[in-house]
C-alpha cells in the first residue's frame, strides 16, 4: 500500500518492512544480527523515533546515529548499497515515488556520513 503522506503510522511501517529485509539479507543480516541479536526489540522503537524525528521534527529521539555505527566492523562498501537499495524500494513502496523524496534525501545524508567516517570518502550513493 502505498501513500505519499508521511505520518507516524506510514513510518511504523516504513521501519518494520525494511528492518524486516534487512534481517533477511545475506549481506547485511549477519551486520546487524551480530550487534542486535536478542535486542530487535529494543532497536525498533528506537528506530521509530528517530525516523519520526527527522521525517516528521516531532517526537524526542536522542542519540549518537554517527558514533553507534562506528564502532561496527567490517563494513564495506556493498552494505551501504545493500542499506541503501533496500531503504530506496521500501521507502517507494510504502510513500509513493513522490512521497517518498525526502525519506531518500535523508537516508542518502545518512549514508554519506558514515561513509567518510569509515572510509575518508563518500563511495556509493543510490
Amino acid at each position: 500500500m502505498t501513500d505519499s503522506a508521511i505520518t507516524p503510522a506510514s513510518i511504523v511501517r516504513l521501519v518494520d518492512t525494511f528492518y524486516g529485509r534487512v534481517r533477511e539479507d545475506a549481506v547485511l543480516g549477519p551486520v546487524f544480527e551480530a550487534r542486535l541479536a536478542g535486542h530487535w526489540h529494543e532497536h525498533m522503537p528506537r528506530m521509530y523515533a528517530f525516523w519520526t524525528k527527522v521525517l516528521l521534527d516531532t517526537g524526542e529521539f536522542q542519540g549518537n546515529v554517527f558514533g553507534k555505527h562506528m564502532l561496527l566492523t567490517g563494513i564495506g562498501k556493498e552494505h551501504f548499497v545493500r542499506w541503501l537499495t533496500l531503504f530506496r524500494m521500501t521507502a517507494i513502496e510504502v510513500f509513493g515515488i513522490d512521497g517518498a523524496a525526502e525519506a531518500l534525501l535523508v537516508a542518502n545524508r545518512i549514508a554519506s556520513s558514515l561513509q567518510l567516517g569509515f572510509f575518508g570518502e563518500i563511495q556509493v550513493q543510490v
